[in-house]
């Protein structure tokens, strides 16, 4: 032990409200560890176990209890940090609630604007500043809102808060004379949020062009004065501009594919023609992306064209899907019984979030990502978010309040709406499924806003699209136009229908409670709500998991689906394996077919009562049309659409696929079985359908129907080796993109990276690494990210194969100062790991598929990129149906090259970078590297070479002698 010298500094005053116990942060050196520092200043190394059992049972200071367990671990198998804990992050997040801060100590230290020290010991010291520092400003009166911050933390300390002493200590002040709150008061947020204000509806859009001069003027007021002169900027936001020209027939929108090279500067490219028609026709540009990322991005970019927060809160709007939004009616029945179920403390973090959130979304939003991990539930925020489509919209005593509504309020007025391809696409699908619903409200302010109906009713809000990320359209339109009769489906429909059924712990408002009132006194309604609420017991059970794997099936679906299961794993390959399952559907098992009629049948019986409730329903509207009050109209309009979106569009296509079963699947379409497991434990079953070609539905559902659409990306087109850069890959992307679908050819862009990457990149194909080898995978993955001096993103193909050299590498990087992160791994989601990652010189991160593409690093945070083996299309059964439609072995190449493109596209993002992208499979064919920019260095050698090249180009040396290149 040794004493770390005393300064005056508010971490060492301590006093009543800082706690009296030590401060920990991981060690760097061999085998883990921590390193801990006393109140006194006393420091203590302690080993792997010891710092554990400290963080399991006594009250230490750190941040990110379980994050930092993993790391002091090492691998070790660890119990859950205690309650007595105090994790700074809890302590930030109530202090200062929807403010961005990554849960590291550097983390802390600069959302804190304090410095993080660069050893252990400094950082340990530090912890005990901030938590000080986080103190006094709860003790400050200026604080906004103290009296609720009190009542929130007189609620958590009841419940065992470990801060919860200090916290109420320094706003005790702001409790009262009683020192304690009422007794129905704490989490009760609700109270205090503003009430959203229903405004006129907005007249349709008007149809003025931009002009290609006009959207390089608005560019350049956007760039500013000081900007660098960027020509290829200039020219994409003119080609960019063609997607808003008025459009001459219907059926016949502008559409616009460009692709723009790394370092173009597209986002403000498009926001200034898209800006200019939307601000001169009183309209709305829905801005589309795949990633969260991206969205972040185009917030940011966003604050340029209105830097008045107040503007732009009224005409940019960041847009999502209901399932993202907190559900304030689900928090309240969470906080009202936060105290039984141990759960106060994570309810009051939400509560003081929610009341100073912007928006109230809690997916990528400014809600704290590890707080989830503490909400329970498959993602941490299932429970109180509306996943279920069980809203009861104005019968929720909190729906002038509610976050959902008021977002879509917001968009409906907007200038810009920034949505993911998840959203617009699963509303065109609807859109195009549903067709008109009559009658329609009598007044569009008594539609639902967004009942199950995730956007702006109408087309004409929704006439002008940009769609970044462009490609990544073909696979989000697999998701969004396909099918699937599985085991979850088909019981969440139950649920949706009967409710929770008594389960404990299970939220769920089921049909009869949302709609009963509705239909009072209507006696065919009531009748079929009997009946339908019956013939839902068709459907899965609680408690089908283990019925179906036993073999003991109950009611029509279970059959069903048991007797897929049995075909699954009769036919699949590997099925001693870990991973999911699947197989073809034809031909099926002894007893399936007739299961299948079975279950038709049952679908049938439910959908015939649901359907005459939602007739009744709408016939009551067309009828009390001048006697109904907004409220009942907006629920019964509601309850309508999620009726009929369950009897006009899932139990339909539910049906269409039991039907092919022993009869021939339309060509169109691909038909299977699966399996799914998650860590070897198999949580789904069920059969699925997809279009062989969903740009085919993408372009009938949203491309026709628009006006004008502009689709971009850097990585849209696949050129082969002797292609030419301007004119080659245009047909896969038209493919892709449903633009060779469209009757009015789309025109097209291309401008090149400005980027010199015979200068700033290497590429480096190691020849003599064994690809199955995992003890010489993880050794060259160890000391490329050591010769990077970390900086080192490493991209696997597998799950399996990224734990097996995380576990190698882990110790050996840590004792060389790079610390590594890892999806998969550490207790954090994807985009918080790229967050840490980014603001980390010398951190290194191993991750898959979403790693790739959310990573934006611009600078030297990201200057080596390592692939474990050439990222090949995974061989399943809709993949091969596929390969068979696009040209067989040239599909497997297309799709390979893309992901090449792409992930290389990761590397370098300034004119100032410089980076090397390593592939550590020899098999990398030649006709493969027309992924590569042209002008980069492609250099086939051998580790040893590929190490020592790498060293010496990232560490400024210009020369790269005797690497043999492709040629």
């Amino acid at each position: 032990m040794s004493d770390f010298p005393h300064d005056d500094s508010p971490a060492f005053r301590g006093g009543p409200m800082l706690p009296d116990a030590a401060a920990m942060v991981p060690a760097r050196g061999p085998g883990g560890g921590a390193v801990c520092v006393s109140a006194d200043g006393e420091i203590e190394e302690l080993l792997p176990d010891e710092a554990l059992k400290r963080i399991e049972r006594e009250p230490v200071m750190l941040v990110h209890a379980g994050f930092t367990a993993r790391r002091v671990a090492r691998g070790r198998a660890f119990r859950e940090p205690g309650p007595q804990v105090l994790d700074l992050m809890e302590l930030f997040a109530f202090a200062h609630p929807a403010e961005p801060c990554l849960p590291t100590a550097d983390g802390l230290a600069r959302a804190l604007g304090i410095e993080a020290g660069e050893t252990p010991e400094e950082q340990a010291m530090m912890l005990r500043e901030a938590a000080a520092q986080m103190l006094t400003r709860l003790q400050d009166p200026r604080l906004p809102d103290r009296p609720s911050a009190a009542r929130t933390a007189y609620r958590m300390a009841e419940a065992g808060w470990a801060w919860g002493p200090g916290v109420v200590a320094a706003l005790g002040d702001a409790l009262g004379r009683d020192g304690k709150p009422p007794a129905s008061r704490g989490f009760d947020i609700w109270n205090e949020l503003p009430e959203w204000e229903e405004r006129a509806p907005r007249p349709p859009a008007g149809s003025l062009p931009v002009s290609v001069a006009e959207a390089e003027t608005r560019l350049a007021e956007l760039a500013g004065a000081d900007a660098e002169d960027r020509p290829g900027q200039v020219a994409f936001a003119g080609a960019a501009a063609e997607a808003f020209l008025p459009r001459e027939r219907a059926g016949e929108p502008h559409v616009v594919i460009a692709e723009a090279g790394t370092g173009i500067g597209k986002t403000i490219g498009y926001i200034a023609p898209a800006s200019l028609w939307a601000d001169r026709n009183k309209g709305t540009v829905w801005i589309s992306t795949y990633t969260k990322n991206l969205q972040r991005q185009l917030d940011q970019e966003l604050t340029r064209l209105y830097p008045d927060p107040a503007e732009k809160a009224e005409k940019a709007v960041i847009r999502k899907g209901r399932e993202n939004y907190l559900c304030l009616l689900n928090f309240a029945e969470m906080a009202d019984r936060a105290a039984l179920s141990g759960n106060a403390v994570a309810a009051g973090l939400v509560a003081r979030w929610a009341k100073a959130s912007r928006d109230g979304d809690m997916v990528g939003g400014d809600f704290p990502a590890w707080l989830a991990a503490r909400l329970g539930g498959v993602t941490g925020r299932t429970g109180l978010t509306d996943r279920r489509g069980e809203c009861v919209y104005t019968a929720c005593p909190h729906y002038r309040k509610c976050f959902i509504e008021r977002a879509i309020r917001k968009a409906r007025r907007a200038e810009i709406v920034v949505a993911n391809h998840a959203l617009v696409m699963r509303q065109a699908a609807l859109d195009q499924a549903m067709g008109p619903v009559a009658p329609a409200p009598a007044k569009p302010e008594d539609a639902a806003g967004g009942a199950e109906d995730e956007a702006p009713s109408g087309r004409e809000a929704r006439s002008r699209f940009v769609f970044d990320e462009g490609h990544h359209i073909f696979d989000a339109a697999d998701s969004a136009f396909s099918a699937s009769l599985s085991a979850l489906e088909t019981a969440e429909l139950r649920r949706w229908i009967r409710g929770a059924e008594g389960q404990r712990g299970r939220r769920g408002r089921g049909l009869d409670e949302r709609v009963s009132d509705l239909i009072a006194g209507d006696e065919l309604a009531e009748e079929a709500l009997v009946t339908a609420l019956s013939a839902a017991a068709a459907l899965p059970a609680p408690g089908w998991t283990t019925r179906i794997n036993e073999g003991q099936p109950r009611g029509a679906a279970e059959k069903f689906l048991a007797l897929v299961r049995q075909q699954v794993h009769a036919r699949a390959e590997e099925t001693g394996a870990v991973f999911s399952l699947e197989a073809e559907t034809e031909p099926p098992v002894d007893g399936l077919a007739e299961a299948a009629a079975a279950l038709d049948d049952a679908l049938k019986r439910l959908a015939q009562p649901l359907h005459l409730i939602a007739d009744r329903l709408r016939a009551r509207l067309d009828a009390e049309a001048e006697d109904l009050d907004t409220a009942t109209r907006i629920r019964m309009d509601a309850a309508a659409r999620g009726i009929e979106r369950r009897v006009r569009v899932l139990i339909p296509s539910w049906r269409s696929m039991l039907a092919s079963l022993g009869a021939a699947t339309p060509e169109i379409f691909v038909d299977w079985f699966s399996v799914d497991r998650l860590f070897g434990r198999e949580i789904d079953t069920g059969m699925h359908r997809h279009w062989r070609d969903p740009s085919i539905p993408f372009a009938a559902a949203v491309l026709e129907p628009a006006h004008g659409v502009l689709i971009t990306s850097a990585t849209l087109r696949d050129q082969l080796p002797d292609e030419d850069d301007e004119e080659g890959g245009w047909e896969s992307a038209e493919i892709r993109t449903g633009a060779s679908h469209l009757a009015l050819p789309a025109k097209r862009a291309f401008m090149a990276s400005p980027f010199d990457y015979g200068r700033q990149a290497r590429v480096f194909v190691v020849r003599d690494v064994s690809r199955t080898n995992l003890d010489e995978i993880a050794s060259a993955y160890r000391e490329l990210f050591r010769a990077a001096d970390g900086g080192a993103l490493g991209l696997f193909t597998a799950i399996h194969r990224l734990r097996a050299v995380h576990e190698r590498i882990v110790s050996p990087l840590e004792e060389a100062g790079l610390t590594l992160y890892a999806q998969h791994i550490d207790a954090l989601d994807t985009g918080t790991l790229v967050d840490i990652f980014r603001a980390e010189r010398h951190a290194c991160l191993l991750g898959t598929d979403a790693v790739r593409d959310g990573v934006d690093v611009p600078g030297d945070s990201l200057r080596m990129i390592v692939f474990d083996r050439v990222p090949w299309p995974r061989p399943d059964i809709l993949h091969k149906a596929r390969r068979e439609q696009f040209g067989k072995a040239r599909y497997d190449d297309m799709l390979t090259r893309l992901r090449l493109k792409q992930a290389f596209g990761r590397l370098i993002r300034r004119a100032s970078d410089r980076g090397v992208f390593v592939m550590l499979d020899s098999r990398l064919p030649t006709r493969l590297t027309s992924a590569f920019p042209p002008g980069t260095e492609i250099h086939r050698v051998g580790l040893a070479e590929a190490i020592a090249e790498s060293r010496r180009f990232l560490g400024g040396e210009a020369a790269l002698a005797g690497a043999s290149t492709d040629p």
